[in-house]
């Protein structure tokens, strides 16, 4: 493509990671005023989990659709499907038609995402790729900073209803901009278009929901249920996959040394940063006294150390190997986690912003150099496959660590109450933090901070483990992914690929 459709489709995918991130965090400022009018208390979380199931079930999926059918159609489709699921949520007047609206905005996102970076994959050469994934990951460190901010304004300037209908003025202009820009590649004449795994596809989402229902809420009595009826799923799956001629999950391609361990990577970094970022505003409204503001400031330092750190990072892939990129990552997260497990309602600002500066550095370094090394690696007509099974790979271990993570606070803090002499069913976490934690009794306050440190406990060995894994990856640099990539394309296929 020519210079201008190269910086149109730029901006359209720019544009995009834009909407698609900050949607999942404008509306957290919006909630209670949300719940104030539509009602639905008990919901309140399910606004959140339901956008976040069906966009990080349905992420394998659209890549393998893309590869089929294209990028271009899919990723209007999903377009559509966002815009038409946000038009929705603005017009809802009940809690459970939110919840459904969500979800189905959830589905469109769950296709935009994966197609951004695939799409990147198509675009830029390796060179051009290393320096605009840095740029990529800043929009999406802006983002996710700006969504609260923005929600708080538009919630006290306009009406709740706007958090979602913002979308209907840039959502159409991002598909505009890659629709008429965007040329997809031919496909080769002569080869025929395999058929969709539709089984692997219903097996990977159905096992997908009943995990994250099941983590979502461990104290329920059907949690375990779920959980084991994920654990026949997914092994039913891969059994499916082996034999699949065109699988929706590469069972093949975990094979390889190098997408196996950034897999890995992507679950158990994923765990810890995503996991643990749930959880900082709660420690610092709840145990540190502060108001729900500075709570949702206190993670400032972390997205604008994963910006600079994913810019500076992703140029150093041009110089040094991947390898020691993403080892000095994970070193950077496993030290900022291991502090945090030491914060107490004592631990000043300062030392807090270090820490989780700490932590966002190492996922700025480490996230954009695995994501490059499999894209350099994998064979093109399977791009779209691997980028977006990375990509699940990483959210899962962000829905995974929130469910651990809110069960070890459970656990944690009825344990703290008990030895403290407290009724733990007399107790909410909402009755914590009534106030802005400024009055909350000692004792209860003590019992939340020993709940949190033992989320942070979760994080710290997380990353340890991620840290681990990474010292696995294959050494070499970028540019040696490439010629062993075109020395596998003349074998012979390994079965189940």
């Amino acid at each position: 493509m020519n210079r201008l459709r190269t910086r149109l489709v730029t901006a359209g995918l720019m544009l995009t990671l834009f909407l698609v991130s900050m949607e999942s965090t404008v509306v957290s400022t919006g909630m209670p005023t949300i719940v104030g009018q539509l009602g639905g208390l008990e919901a309140y979380s399910w606004v959140f989990t339901a956008f976040m199931l069906a966009s990080t079930t349905t992420v394998p999926l659209y890549g393998k659709l893309s590869d089929l059918f294209g990028r271009r159609p899919v990723y209007a489709v999903s377009m559509a499907i966002f815009l038409f699921g946000s038009i929705l949520c603005g017009l809802a007047q009940t809690m459970p038609q939110l919840i459904a609206f969500r979800a189905l905005q959830g589905i469109g996102a769950g296709g935009l995402l994966p197609l951004v970076f695939i799409i990147i994959g198509d675009l830029f050469s390796l060179e051009e790729r290393a320096r605009i994934q840095g740029l990529f990951s800043g929009v999406w460190g802006v983002s996710s900073l700006v969504g609260p901010l923005l929600g708080g304004f538009i919630v006290d300037r306009t009406s709740w209803q706007w958090i979602f209908l913002i979308n209907i003025f840039p959502a159409p202009l991002a598909a505009a901009l890659v629709w008429f820009a965007w040329i997809d590649r031919p496909r080769p004449a002569g080869v025929a278009r395999p058929a969709i795994d539709y089984l692997g596809a219903v097996l990977l989402t159905s096992g997908a929901v009943a995990l994250l229902l099941g983590l979502s809420d461990l104290g329920a009595p059907w949690a375990w249920a779920a959980i084991g009826g994920a654990i026949l799923l997914l092994a039913a799956l891969v059994v499916v996959e082996l034999r699949a001629a065109d699988p929706v999950l590469p069972i093949g391609l975990f094979r390889d040394r190098m997408f196996a361990v950034a897999c890995g990577h992507g679950v158990l970094a994923g765990c810890a940063m995503f996991g643990s970022s749930a959880f900082v505003p709660l420690f610092v409204q709840g145990v540190q006294g502060t108001t729900a503001t500075e709570a949702g400031a206190a993670l400032t330092p972390m997205l604008l150390a994963w910006v600079f750190s994913s810019i500076i990072g992703t140029r150093l892939l041009l110089r040094i190997g991947y390898r020691s990129v993403a080892l000095a990552g994970m070193v950077s997260l496993t030290v900022g986690a291991l502090m945090l497990t030491q914060v107490s309602a004592t631990t000043g600002r300062v030392p807090l912003m270090v820490y989780l500066a700490l932590m966002g550095f190492g996922m700025g370094l480490s996230i954009p150099a695995f994501l490059i090394a499999v894209q350099s690696a994998v064979e093109r007509r399977k791009l779209g496959t691997a980028t977006s099974t990375l990509q699940f790979s990483r959210s899962i271990g962000g829905a995974l660590g929130i469910g651990i993570m809110g069960a070890v606070l459970s656990s944690a803090l009825a344990g703290s109450l008990a030895a403290a002499g407290i009724e733990p069913g007399a107790v909410s976490i909402n009755g914590l933090l009534e106030g802005g934690g400024a009055r909350v009794d000692p004792a209860l306050r003590e019992a939340l901070s020993a709940g949190v440190r033992g989320v942070f406990t979760v994080a710290f060995v997380a990353s340890a483990l991620g840290l681990g894994v990474t010292l696995l990856a294959p050494r070499g640099r970028i540019g040696d992914l490439g010629a062993n990539n075109e020395q596998r394309r003349v074998q012979p296929s390994a079965a189940g690929e």
